[in-house]
């Protein structure tokens, strides 16, 4: 054999080797497939969990398998537990590797053999699989995959913790899964429910962590395993993902994202309230959204309507403040959970935006944002007004505005043709004010809104009065502003004949209107208005009035009550 042959087989089976014939002097190590990634080689002194089958050099004859045991071989290396050679022939092997090692006898069971099975100067050869490897310095080794951007809470002795994991042997072969079972793994940490690798491995995870977790076997099941999966002296790997975590004693955890300026006003017990809300667990994954249901959710607060945990998170908001509340599950659903939706134990986060509240004895809110100098004449019942307005809910959102409409808004205040809380912010303007007008849902449309106003909403009312001509009491068409003339016929009768026919009547009626000395009903037709008085007076229907014909209202209404008391 030349030297290059020799360097190449050297090369091939990693050993010392004889060019010349002959007997073997030294194991020869033929690494026939090795894994792309090792990350750890065996030592001296590390203990090795592999599989073999053992044959004779001379005729292939096996003479001992561990598959056929169906039980891998467990020893120290370096140690002497092993035959020579296959000491020699461990060393820096990789899990996952095979190799076949030659073992000459003086390396193995030399010119004595061994129980009837090794005969004397036998040359042996082993097939090798390698499992695992570790060693009594070996620690809990932790390699972090992914961690949320923030962590405000780590895992620590006491938490309970729920995970998925994926648990392998060291050689990949997988021994158990959370996810198969489609349910996280869930118990107290540091309080001996787990193997003492695990305890250890999953202390200081965030919520949404990912982790590689590598538990040596006596930090695992050690010499006994556990069930058919884990054979004994295994070391474990779990790759972990921490889905949240709790302590017994948490309180609710608010984090307050934003609060608008000029917030005068925050919610109390018994308060109604109005919010939207993104429902999730720690690890961020959703589990339910009022914005996908385009719908606030509407409650009372502190009457035990939603859980104990968002009851107390309701407390203090103004309108439109947006919080994080972290609820843990002795203040949410507890162990049980709720069917397939939240799992038991869960902690959950609600991301909350405040829409708006009110309490059931809120008055109408006026804030009078400019009044004209010289106010003196103001809207009353009976009145009719011409206003502008925009009508918004509490977050502003614009529900309704007087521009954009093809006519004048009028109202005749008194008539309840508005609702009632605008009907007040109406009340006691002047032409030219603007008025802020917060009007909550007794006051508005109540419970069932109506048209593009939800249920429940405080309303927002941006007012000004454009428009005002002072009204007559309900069932009047006139009304005097002062003393009417007495006696009344002769003033009406303008050219003294004794008879007022329409156009003399209606002659006569606008001239006091025009004098400022009375005031038809305002927002109708006035010749509609005096032919129906006029009518009303001739009551034997011959188209004109005489003084025993006419009579006041206020004399009419005066006799009926006498005729009643009679």
């Amino acid at each position: 054999m030349d030297l290059l042959a020799c360097m190449l087989l050297f090369v091939l089976h990693v050993a010392a080797v004889t060019c010349t014939p002959g007997p073997l002097v030294d194991i020869v190590v033929d690494r026939y497939d090795i894994p792309k990634v090792c990350p750890r080689e065996v030592q001296t002194e590390d203990f090795v969990r592999y599989h073999f089958n053992g044959t004779f050099h001379e005729d292939g004859k096996k003479f001992d398998s561990s598959h056929d045991r169906g039980k891998a071989f467990i020893s120290q290396v370096g140690l002497g537990r092993l035959i020579t050679g296959m000491d020699r022939g461990l060393q820096g092997m990789c899990v996952n590797e095979r190799r076949r090692i030659t073992v000459p006898p003086h390396l193995a069971y030399g010119s004595v053999g061994t129980g009837g099975v090794i005969p004397p100067d036998a040359v042996l050869v082993f097939d090798v699989l390698l499992l695992d490897i570790w060693n009594a310095e070996d620690k809990v080794q932790i390699r972090t995959l992914s961690k949320p951007a923030s962590c405000n809470r780590t895992s620590v002795v006491s938490d309970y913790i729920r995970y998925h994991y994926n648990g392998t042997l060291l050689s990949g072969e997988a021994f158990d899964s959370s996810y198969s079972r489609n349910a996280t793994y869930d118990t107290y940490l540091g309080q001996g429910y787990l193997i003492k690798g695990m305890d250890e491995g999953l202390l200081g995870m965030c919520a949404g962590e990912k982790r590689i977790i590598i538990v040596p076997p006596f930090l695992a099941y050690g010499e006994n395993g556990s069930g058919t999966r884990i054979p004994p002296q295994a070391t474990l790997v779990f790759e972990v993902l921490l889905v949240d975590l709790f302590n017994p004693k948490d309180d609710l955890m608010v984090q307050v994202k934003e609060v608008p300026e000029g917030c005068i006003r925050r919610t109390k017990t018994g308060d109604y309230i109005r919010y939207h809300y993104n429902g999730t667990f720690q690890d961020g994954s959703p589990f339910d959204s009022s914005y996908q249901r385009n719908s606030t959710y509407n409650t009372y607060i502190g009457m035990g309507y939603v859980i104990r945990g968002i009851d107390k998170a309701l407390q203090g908001l103004c309108i439109g403040e947006k919080r994080r509340v972290i609820v843990p599950p002795h203040m949410a659903y507890g162990e049980e959970g709720v069917g397939d939706l939240i799992p038991g134990s869960a902690v959950l986060v609600f991301d909350i935006h405040v829409i708006d509240f009110h309490n059931p004895n809120d008055p109408v809110h006026i804030k009078v944002t400019h009044k004209p100098e010289g106010c003196s004449v103001k809207s009353e019942t009976d009145d009719l007004i011409q206003y502008r307005y925009n009508c918004s809910l509490m977050d502003r959102t614009l529900l309704y505005s007087s521009d954009k409409l093809d006519s004048p808004s009028f109202t005749t205040l008194g008539t309840n043709n508005v609702i009632s809380g605008l009907e007040k912010g109406l009340s006691g303007m002047c032409e030219g004010e603007r008025r802020e007008v917060i009007v909550p849902p007794h006051w508005g449309h109540g419970e069932n809104g109506a048209g593009g106003v939800p249920g429940s909403a405080v309303l927002f009312f941006e007012l000004e009065l454009v428009k005002l001509q002072k009204g007559v009491p309900e069932g009047y068409m006139f009304v005097w502003l002062g003393d009417s003339p007495n006696p009344l016929f002769p003033a009406m009768d303008l050219n003294g004949d004794n008879e007022v026919p329409l156009e003399e009547f209606s002659e006569f009626l606008m001239l006091q209107v025009k004098e400022g000395k009375g005031r038809l009903r305002p927002g109708t037709d006035a010749d509609t208005i005096i032919k129906d008085m006029f009518n009303n007076q001739d009551r034997n229907e011959d188209g004109k009035i005489v003084e025993d014909e006419l009579k006041l209202k206020t004399d009419e209404e005066s006799e009926r009550m006498k005729r009643d008391e009679l």
